[in-house]
């Protein structure tokens, strides 16, 4: 195999749920990818000084306060031609809006398998063929949003986002309880 071809098949699995990954790394490395593995950016860095992957997939919402945000633009500053994909359970249009702007080419909210996120990687470019739906937006769907795009902003830090939306820390909390997608 040429080294290029080797690099195309790399991939980084960027994520702090240690069981997740590595299973996710195992379903990968059985079709035929290069895995290697990452659970926050700083780990990232260091990995990227020895390696090139092809394609990545990166958490979202990572230990602590950290977003994978900042990963994807770093794996996209790295090698703007790497398949990023972001999945998340925390899914929203105000992050999904960021992690394209930022690199990525597909979003994906959790949980999702291995043919997913190997269809992800396929589906890169955009496609005018999505079908358009004739829903509208509710209230709720709308305040979920701002919620997020808010969480994004601040790095997903809970007390500054609350303090943000004019609204009790506890009460931000009860609502991301409600809404989280298992």
């Amino acid at each position: 195999m040429t080294e290029t071809a080797e690099a195309e098949r790399q991939l980084l699995i960027v994520e702090d749920d240690a069981a997740f990954a590595r299973t996710l790394g195992k379903s990968f490395e059985r079709r035929g990818y290069a895995v290697t593995q990452a659970s926050n950016a700083e780990e990232v860095e260091t990995l990227l000084q020895a390696h090139s992957p092809g394609f990545a997939v990166v958490d979202l919402k990572l230990n602590g306060e950290a977003s994978g945000l900042a990963c994807v633009q770093m794996l996209h500053r790295h090698n703007p031609k790497m398949l990023i994909v972001v999945l998340t359970g925390f899914a929203s249009i105000a992050t999904a809006v960021e992690a394209i702007k930022l690199g990525a080419c597909h979003y994906l909210a959790k949980p999702s398998n291995t043919d997913d996120i190997e269809a992800a990687f396929g589906r890169a470019t955009g496609t005018t063929e999505v079908e358009l739906t004739n829903r509208s937006t509710s209230i709720k769907t709308l305040e979920w949003e701002r919620i997020h795009e808010m969480l994004a902003e601040t790095g997903f830090n809970i007390s500054e986002t609350a303090r943000r939306l004019g609204m009790h820390r506890r009460t931000l909390a009860r609502k991301l309880g409600k809404q989280q997608v298992k």
